[in-house]
């Protein structure tokens, strides 16, 4: 299958530039394309997969990316979709934003480092703007772009018509944005632009930009916007944005904001954000109902795993089972690709004695002896309070006695204290 082709049946395209001239351009060899990235903060988030998944598929095609970080034109500020104008990061922050975007490109990536003739160069746009001559720019660059037309473009019009404040600074950013393809035509050969389809008008400025100083043909290739059924953005949880750095969202929390995605955004995030192959997504989206469980742990293993590592996905997906009995609805194996290993469980376990469970232990005693209650009377408020459950069941009764008959399959107890501090009680 043409590459783009499977971009269109997985729903990466928007629109295109001329879609027919940029295939037969791809079927005469691979091309130079790029995607551009703002620093705006110190991790990248799943609201960026999009591109970031676009950039992997058209690599794994054969195609060279170019990951162009924004340190220059954040500088300035991207006005597009705003209202107001952004508030400016220090050169200081910036480069640190950068630093800590850059190690998260290598894990969807194959980058340059690597020797591979078509591995990604990660490129700061800061090392050729400001290199830039301000009247030179003005001369060589300003000339082609046209203000009657500047201000129909959505971005500017609103502000103008709202009368709401638009910077000088802010009205050039179209014009940097369109000097950066053209640099990196010139520098790398790079014939293609790929970004959110709020850049179109941005990305379009640069291949006018090419047409009219130097003569070439360049296309431009855009995704809808990251949406999910239920018309939310798509990378943020009740918590805020969804990271991809695992200081700030957990590999934990990260399967679980995808395996719980509503059901009729599963078949759209295991196309976009998965090399799952489309004919087994296609089978996976035929399942209903709670058979639909296994389409959203498929999903969370994927997604995590590209994002954390497989070690880190194994992890997540055998806790899940775990804490919320999934098991119910698949096995571990059903998930995972042929030979990877089950983990223990993510979560603290605490010993017991097996003959103080023959005879019987009070649900107060069981959990002060697993840690999760510090004294007997704080226990006995827990359970009085419905927040204490052992294998999922609440025990309202402090006094309640747990037996070797209440073990899991496993033999195993399951302990939990209040939502979210578990226990794994093992006899012994």
């Amino acid at each position: 299958m043409h590459v783009l082709d499977e971009l269109q049946a997985r729903g990466f395209i928007k629109d295109v530039t001329d879609l027919d001239g940029l295939r037969a351009r791809m079927d005469e060899g691979p091309v130079t394309f790029y995607c551009g990235f703002d620093p705006t903060s110190g991790s990248l988030t799943a609201g960026h997969l999009l591109p970031l998944m676009l950039i992997a598929f058209l690599q794994r095609a054969g195609h060279k990316p170019l990951v162009v970080l924004g340190g220059g034109t954040s500088l300035i500020g991207d006005p597009s979709g705003k209202s107001t104008t952004r508030t400016a990061l220090s050169p200081e922050q910036i480069v640190a934003n950068l630093e800590g975007q850059r190690p998260q490109f290598g894990r969807y990536l194959e980058l340059a480092e690597s020797g591979s003739p078509n591995g990604a160069l990660l490129l700061n746009n800061a090392d050729w703007l400001q290199e830039l001559h301000y009247i030179t720019f003005l001369r060589d660059v300003g000339c082609h772009f046209s203000v009657n037309e500047m201000v129909t473009a959505d971005t500017y019009a609103t502000r103008l018509k709202n009368q709401q404040h638009l910077s000088f600074v802010e009205f050039n950013y179209r014009l940097v944005q369109a000097y950066d393809f053209l640099h990196l035509y010139r520098e790398h050969d790079c014939v293609l632009q790929v970004g959110g389809s709020d850049q179109w008008g941005n990305c379009v400025a640069g291949t006018e930009l090419i047409r009219k100083t130097i003569g070439k043909k360049a296309w431009v290739l855009t995704t809808p916007l990251l949406m999910t059924a239920a018309g939310t953005k798509m990378g943020k949880s009740e918590k805020g944005a969804v990271w991809l750095d695992g200081e700030q969202t957990t590999a934990f929390e990260y399967f679980q904001y995808w395996i719980n995605r509503d059901d009729r955004d599963v078949g759209v995030c295991l196309r976009r954000f998965t090399f799952v192959p489309v004919d087994e997504i296609a089978e996976l989206e035929k399942r209903q109902g709670e058979d639909l469980y296994l389409a959203k742990a498929r999903l969370a293993w994927h997604t995590t795993a590209l994002c954390h590592g497989r070690e880190a996905a194994n992890k997540s997906l055998a806790t899940s089972l775990l804490l919320f009995d999934l098991e119910r609805y698949f096995r571990f194996e059903d998930v995972v690709p042929e030979g990877e290993v089950r983990p223990q469980p993510d979560i603290p376990t605490a010993s017991i004695s097996r003959a103080a469970l023959t005879e019987g232990l009070a649900v107060f005693k069981l959990f002060v002896e697993s840690g999760l209650a510090g004294s007997g009377k704080q226990a006995k408020g827990l359970a009085q309070q419905g927040g204490a459950y052992v294998n999922g069941q609440a025990m309202d009764d402090p006094f309640q006695s747990v037996t070797e008959s209440d073990l899991r399959d496993d033999g195993t107890l399951l302990l939990r204290a209040g939502k979210k501090r578990y226990c794994l009680v093992v006899p012994e």
